[in-house]
């Protein structure tokens, strides 16, 4: 440790590192993804309890949906690590979602379906943002620069109107009346 540092991190520098890396993936695309593979692959193992009576809802397709539900895990895992192929992902997390339907008592009871299928909407639909730079070169706010990277001035001053030969007739104005729109 260094003699600056104050030895212990906080909570807050913790949350603000976990944003910092939720910000930079599809994470909440992973997290859908997630949460639809665990309703998938449990509801066909789970035995219900009310009272004396014992519901099982075991089916011969259990370990057809307790691969779909690994799957679906693995997948919003890979959405979180690897966000490289999160179309691929994504797909794929959409087409296990269409299959748990008739292979996992309708898809989990509806709940894994619909989370999976968010979740796979959500990672293909995802992109990665990039980082504005400052612009250096100009001394003007980004609100007065020509989109066009031309440089000049919505609003020149009174002496770059004169450097400019700017007059104070419009364009309608110098047509006759008429706005010319092409």
């Amino acid at each position: 440790m260094s003699a600056e540092s104050t030895g212990s991190r906080g909570f807050s520098y913790w949350r603000l590192r976990f944003r910092g890396w939720r910000g930079t993936r599809p994470f909440w695309a992973g997290l859908f993804t997630l949460l639809g593979g665990l309703p998938i692959a449990y509801f066909p193992y789970a035995q219900l309890h009310f009272g004396n009576l014992t519901l099982a809802m075991s089916t011969t397709a259990g370990a057809g949906s307790l691969i779909i539900g690994v799957l679906l895990v693995t997948l919003g895992l890979t959405m979180w690590f690897q966000s490289v192929v999160r179309v691929f992902a994504g797909v794929a997390a959409i087409l296990l979602a269409l299959v748990s339907i008739p292979v996992s008592n309708i898809g989990g009871f509806l709940l894994g379906f619909l989370f999976a299928l968010i979740g796979g909407a959500l990672s293909i639909s995802w992109m990665p943002g990039t980082p504005v730079e400052p612009d250096s070169e100009h001394d003007t706010p980004h609100d007065e620069v020509d989109p066009g990277g031309s440089g000049a001035s919505y609003l020149p001053g009174p002496r770059d109107r004169e450097s400019l030969n700017v007059t104070d007739t419009t364009t309608a104005q110098a047509n006759g009346g008429r706005n010319s729109a092409g």
